[in-house]
Formats: C-alpha cells, structure tokens, sequence
C-alpha cells in the first residue's frame, strides 16, 4: 500500500523519509467507525510509529521487513480500556462526574477521573466538599459554559464549553500553525554522553535503551509502552501522593517497571537526578515549565526528551487536559453527536494516536543521536493531534455504529487481567505484564556508567 497520509504528515513535520517502509492493511469494516476517519489516524500513527523503528534499525544495520497493519489488532488497542477485564469484569472508563452536562447556555465536558480532580471541581462550583452528584449538576446548569470553563481554569479543575468547530478555529486557530509533531534542539548540561553499546536485536532493536516515563494517563503511557515493546527498559516514575487510576495502569503499564519517587524530598530527588544522568530518554506529561518548578533546570548531555501535552503552545498551553476535553473545546464531539447533544470518537483516539506519534519521534531521535545528531527534544498534544483529524476529508454523515473487535484474537489473559495484544501485529505481546503500581525500586534493569562500563541489575 502506498504510505499513509498521516506518515506522509509525520514526514513533513520531522523531514523524515519513510519511503522504505513497506505496510499491508485489511479491511476494518465497521471497527472504529465514526464521522470522522478515526481509522485513517489510528492506522497512520501506529504506521508512523513502525517507520520510525525502520530507521532505527537501518542506522543499527538490522533487517527491516513489511509490517501488517491489522485492523483488529490496531482498533482493540485503541479501545484497549474497552477490551480490558480484570477478574473478569469490564471496567469503568469515567467517573460519575466526568462527563457531558448541560449548562446554562449548553453543554461542558468535565474531567473528575482523579480525587483531586474531584475535588477541585466542586470547589470551584462554590459547593461543599461533600456534594451529592446532583447538586453538581444542578450547579452546572445554573451556569453558563464560559463560567464554568473559567472557574474550573483558576481552581486546578478540568472542565471546557463543548464549541463547534467553528467556534475553536475562531477563538484558538492558532494550534493549526503548529506543525503535527516538533522537534528542537535541546538545552542541556556539559559533560559526556553515556557510552552507547551495541545491544540492538532484530526482535528487540531498543535493548538497552533506558527510559524514564514521567507521564501519566494514556497518551504519555502508551508512548512508553510502545518503546518497552521494542525492547527498551521503561521505568514509570509517579509521586505516591497522587495514586494512578488501576485500570489505566494495567492498561498502560505492559512492559515496564513501577517506581515511587517524591521529588520535594531531597534523598529522593537524589535518587531520580542519579536515574536522569543513566537515562536515554525522558518522557513528561507535564505542562510548561513544570520540570523546572522540581529543580530540573536542564537535562544531561545525550538524553532524548519527549514531551506531551494537551494543547501545545498557545493560551491554553498552562491548562490541564484530557482526550475526552480536547474532543470537546475543538469540535469533535458536536461533530460525533446526534440529537442535539454531543458524543465523543469510538477510543480516545487522540491520546493512543498522540502516544504513537511520540514515540516514533523519540525513536527518530535516537537515531539522530546515533548519527552524530544533537540532543533533541520532541514534542506532541492532543489539539495538535485532533487539528490533524478535523483538517482531513472523508467524513461519513451517517457512520455504522462502531464495533469491538473478538476478544479470543485481540486479548491476552495475565492472571487476573485480560488486556489487548500490541497494536503492532508482529508482536503477540508485550515483553511482561503490567507490574503493581509503585513496586519496583528506582533502578535501571542495566546501568551503564560512562567510564566504568556496565553493572546489572537483578
């Protein structure tokens, strides 16, 4: 098949060459179906992502080989907190006030997954910490969509007015500006690269590349879960004040360690300036400027930086963000809804398709870095991603309602815990499950120091 035209758009952004890359894709039928080409973005990411692992292995002398895109591999990936059971059960995606409400003059989308998330929104509703649900929505509709937006914006709470496209070109066109993935070279502090050694394999061409995942939620996550895939020692990092949802964790978390650091802390925040002088690649999910506020003025020399965001540059750049609210500030959910109300894409399709994206650009990175090339940060967000989305042609008016794919084809049964296969179909899964959150200690599997050689770890 000739490239998708998401990789063509990588390709522009990055001014990469995914030419050699060679890609078969089946018929997806009615999986991810919607107004918008969900399949087109979902299909192209996960492309981009394996053009990326192409170079790679070329700039490490490793044999590439046609990847086959396979839909169910791809949509069950996508809609991975859909396909996922623990003890059996389905889990539930969003809490009882994350949702569509109507407000005085319309709808909101509101984001209260997390505790704090929670709370921050009834404060800044004005209402008392224990307010039932309906008195939250009873508040909501009292207030316009602007207001609520505003309030939420000043109180550390995530809620936006649902717009119309229109409406969002209007008032933040600006992100289009913007290319779909950025690239930049990056500051970084003196003193010597780590050595690099050759630990590259055709089934696992990251070996060897140590990653520290900061991020949190979905898109972050499942671009360290993608680098884990091929091989690279992934080791989230969360604050054990701010406890990740369970279910986004196993979701997420295949292949990589857990660990448990509180940067306020002066031995702690030793211990993780000690994992960033060992790393390759950096991962965060922070806003502008968030790094620095934990002491992190600049990283060390040879280290890859990649960053996501909700809403890139721009006057919202400082504001928190979710798949589900970028769908609703830009147009996607007017655009997916029926009956006057609004309705979200079939996955969170911006978070898993913005995970891809960074994570083929932090592969290109690397292999820049293996060239000779400088320090690079890369950077994605989700409005970035949803621009992207809403700028392409082939919109069905009246889409088939969506489907799952078979779980007997697509899932993976780990204990007490069945979850969807690699999107990538040449994968059966992923290197080990999802480990407890917070388990492991803050250490690399391999820890390479530049003059002493290598040390491993248990």
């Amino acid at each position: 098949m000739t490239l998708p035209d998401l990789v063509r758009s990588y390709d522009d952004a990055l001014d990469t060459d995914s030419s050699a890359s060679r890609f078969t894709v089946g018929d997806w039928g009615s999986l991810l179906s919607a107004t918008l080409p969900v399949t087109d973005l979902a299909a192209g990411s996960v492309a981009t992502f394996a053009a990326a692992v192409d170079r790679f292995k070329a700039a490490h002398r490793l044999s590439t080989r046609p990847w086959h895109l396979v839909p169910e591999r791809i949509a069950a990936s996508f809609a991975g907190d859909k396909m996922l059971r623990i003890d059996g059960n389905p889990v539930r995606g969003f809490a009882e006030l994350s949702g569509f409400f109507a407000s005085a003059d319309g709808w909101v989308r509101t984001h209260a997954n997390y505790p704090h998330h929670r709370r921050a929104l009834i404060a800044a509703l004005e209402l008392p910490a224990d307010a039932e649900v309906e008195t939250v929505l009873g508040r909501l509709h009292e207030l316009p969509g602007g207001e609520i937006e505003r309030r939420c914006a000043s109180a550390s709470a995530v809620a936006v007015r649902v717009r119309t496209e229109a409406e969002w070109a209007h008032e933040h066109g600006a992100v289009t500006d913007h290319q779909l993935v950025e690239q930049s070279v990056g500051a970084r502090s003196s003193g010597p690269r780590p050595e690099a050694e050759a630990q590259a394999t055709d089934g696992a061409p990251l070996n060897g590349i140590r990653v520290l995942d900061l991020t949190r939620v979905i898109a972050g996550p499942v671009a360290g879960r993608a680098l884990a895939l091929l091989g690279a020692d992934v080791l989230r990092i969360d604050p054990a004040r701010l406890p990740e949802i369970e279910w986004q964790h196993l979701e997420n978390g295949q292949g990589k360690r857990s660990t448990l650091l509180d940067l306020r802390n002066t031995v702690e925040e030793g211990k993780f300036r000690t994992l960033l002088s060992q790393a390759d690649v950096v991962l965060s999910g922070y806003r502008p400027g968030s790094l620095e506020r934990v002491g992190v003025d600049s990283l060390p020399s040879g280290i890859v930086h990649g960053r996501v965001s909700a809403w890139g540059a721009g006057s919202w750049s400082g504001r928190r963000g979710f798949d589900s609210i970028v769908q609703a500030a830009t147009g996607i959910s007017v655009l997916e809804g029926t009956a006057g109300a609004p309705g979200a894409l079939p996955a969170q399709a911006l978070d898993h398709a913005s995970g891809y994206l960074l994570a083929a650009a932090t592969v290109d990175a690397l292999t820049s870095r293996r060239t000779g090339g400088p320090d690079l940060d890369v950077s994605v967000s989700l409005a970035r991603t949803a621009a992207w989305l809403l700028g392409r042609g082939g919109r069905v008016e009246h889409p088939p309602a969506s489907t799952l794919p078979a779980s007997t084809t697509t899932t993976v049964l780990h204990g007490a815990v069945l979850a969807a296969r690699p999107a990538l179909a040449e994968f059966a899964d992923y290197p080990a499950p999802a480990r407890r959150w917070g388990a492991d200690e803050p250490a690399f599997r391999v820890v390479r120091m530049s003059a002493r050689g290598a040390s491993r770890l248990p």
